[in-house]
Formats: structure tokens, C-alpha cells, sequence
């Protein structure tokens, strides 16, 4: 069935199906006023029923009623159905009033009503069978929204280590460390509140934005804590990145990617920049790094799952960009935030 959808095989089955029965109702016209005559009509009025469809299909509903400009929607396609009803008649009166000599038939609004109708009921039916195309893949999405859930919940099944056991550990762990070496207590905490937030608070399907922002600092402040002084580490957040929910984990792969394919220059700069703000409902993160003239693998797994969760969880509502070049590598995420 996707593929179905894919290549266009309903609007080609449809077309195929109207023009055929359109000519096999017209074929006394070959008789009765030529083939040229025959094929005009054939042509035009399909070529004129195909305008006002694929007008309110790809212009109409997606700027008017998808905005819920529903009076406008209704007007503009009122006009659309007027123009087809006039081109229309005026084809009506010269095949009909002059060629074929048809004296009633040279009134121009004699066939208003039957051009009326037919473009109506061939507007109504393209527009069922675009919702019923639309229910499908809405149909799909959550369905695969829901593999997609399930498989990360296995996965975090089979991965998950006993919490308690865990945090106990690092509470013995902690007091065993000399209360001199402050550095080294910070440095545990800062990774009992990463695993905390990891195993407790990412269950729900959106979480608040500060708690993303601040699992991010602090994985970048235990990173550069590996890091040796000829690497320049920034992460930065605008103040007005809050008061919105946003998937959890959905930014880490980007920054766990730039401390991975960091360049290791001894004679230049090596360098992270990861900076995150927000204009309106656009919240963007951009991450910077250099790294070495070897290509970086842009394909990794990481990037992958990320695009893929982009792709379900947001969809239509993101936009992802990778720019990269001999000795930088850079990604820039926009999320439409509601």
C-alpha cells in the first residue's frame, strides 16, 4: 500500500478511469462532428477538471483550510468551480450551438447547471479520496510511532542496570572520597544526577526543556574534564529556552557526535561550540567542531536513530541541516515547539 501511495498509482488509476468513461460517452462525436472535435473535448474538459482539483488540492486547502480560513477556502473555491463552469460553456456553445448546429445550444447558460455539478462532484471526490490518503498515512505514522516506542522500551529494558544498586554504589563510592577533593565529589554528582534524569525522568513521551538543558551541561562539563587545554569547549543557552516540553534525549546524539569526531590538532585549535535559542515557536541547536582531515562518518548509528526519531516525532515540524567541510563538521536543528 505505501508503495501504491508513493508513485502516484491512485491519481493514475483515477484520471485513467475519468477520461475513459468521459470518452466513452462521447464517442458519437467522432460521427458527428469529427475526431479532431472529439479529442478537444476530451482534452479540455479534463484538462479544465484537473486545474480546479489540483488548484484546491495543493493550494487551496493547505493555505486556507489547514489556517481554518474556512470563508475564504469556501469562496475562492466557489470562483474556481464558476471559471470551470464558464470555460466550460463557452467550449458547450461553439461545439454544440455552431458545429454540431444546435440552435438551443448556442445559449451560453444552458449547460451551467450540468458543468456546476460535474465540477462539484469531481472536486468532491478528489477531496475524499485526499482524506482518505491522509487518514492512511496518519494511520501508519502512529502505528509506527508505536514500534518505534516499543523497541526503545526493550532496548532500555535489556540495557537497565538495577537503579538502587547503582546509586548505592555511587552514595559508598562518594563518602569513601577524601571531603578535601571537592573536584572529585562535584564530578560524582554531577554524574549521579545524569543517571537520575536518564532512569527516572525519561519515561514520558515530552519533558520540560530545562531538564534537557541541564542534562547537557553537565555532560559536556564531565567531558571537558577529559579534555586537555588545547581544547576550546563552549556550550551556551539563551535564557528564553524554557517553558516548553520537548522529546527527552532527542539532543544528546548531536553533542555525544561532536565530542566523538573531535579533532586531536597539537598545532591548531580544537574546538566545540554547542549553542542553543530560541526565536518564537523555533527552537535551534547548533553544534560546531573541527575534527581531523579524515572524513567523519556522518551515517553512525547515533545520527541515524536521531533522524529517524526527528522523522516520527516531529514530523513536518522540524528542520535538520549538516554542513561539513575538510576540517569542521557542523549540524543545525530547528523544532517547531507548541
Amino acid at each position: 500500500m505505501d508503495r501504491f501511495w508513493k508513485y502516484k498509482l491512485d491519481q493514475c488509476l483515477f484520471w485513467a478511469a475519468t477520461v475513459f468513461f468521459h470518452a466513452f460517452t462521447r464517442t458519437a462525436l467522432i460521427r458527428e462532428a469529427g475526431f479532431f472535435q472529439f479529442l478537444l473535448e476530451i482534452i479540455l474538459r479534463n484538462a479544465l477538471l484537473a486545474s480546479v482539483i489540483y488548484l484546491n488540492l495543493l493550494i487551496l486547502i493547505p493555505r486556507f483550510v489547514q489556517q481554518k480560513k474556512y470563508m475564504a477556502y469556501v469562496f475562492l473555491l466557489l470562483l474556481c468551480l464558476a471559471g470551470y463552469a464558464f470555460a466550460k460553456n463557452t467550449h458547450d456553445v461553439y461545439l454544440q450551438g455552431y458545429v454540431l448546429g444546435e440552435e438551443a445550444r448556442k445559449y451560453f447558460f444552458h449547460n451551467t447547471f450540468y458543468n456546476l455539478s460535474i465540477g462539484l462532484f469531481y472536486v468532491a471526490f478528489s477531496i475524499g479520496m485526499h482524506l482518505s490518503k491522509e487518514w492512511y498515512f496518519q494511520k501508519e505514522l502512529i502505528r509506527k510511532i508505536e514500534i518505534e516506542k516499543l523497541n526503545s522500551e526493550l532496548d532500555y529494558l535489556k540495557s537497565q542496570i538495577n537503579p538502587h544498586f547503582l546509586f548505592n554504589s555511587i552514595n559508598t563510592i562518594y563518602f569513601q572520597i577524601d571531603k578535601q577533593n571537592t573536584g572529585a565529589r562535584d564530578t560524582l554528582l554531577t554524574f549521579s544526577d545524569m543517571l537520575r534524569y536518564q532512569l527516572y525522568e525519561c519515561n514520558a513521551s515530552e519533558i520540560p526543556v530545562e531538564k534537557e538543558v541541564a542534562y547537557l551541561r553537565n555532560y559536556v562539563d564531565l567531558q571537558r574534564l577529559r579534555k586537555e587545554g588545547s581544547y576550546k569547549i563552549t556550550f551556551t543557552a539563551a535564557e528564553d529556552v524554557s517553558n516548553f516540553s520537548i522529546v527527552p534525549l532527542l539532543l544528546i546524539p548531536f553533542v555525544e557526535n561532536a565530542f566523538k569526531h573531535i579533532s586531536h590538532f597539537s598545532n591548531n585549535e580544537n574546538e566545540i561550540r554547542i549553542n542553543l535559542t530560541r526565536t518564537g515557536r523555533i527552537f535551534r541547536m547548533q553544534v560546531f567542531n573541527t575534527k581531523n582531515t579524515q572524513p567523519v562518518e556522518t551515517g553512525g548509528i547515533g545520527l541515524k536513530n536521531v533522524r529517524r526519531r526527528l522523522e516520527l516525532l516531529y514530523n513536518e515540524r522540524h528542520q535538520f541541516d549538516i554542513r561539513e567541510t575538510q576540517g569542521t563538521f557542523e549540524i543545525d536543528l530547528q523544532l517547531h515547539i507548541t
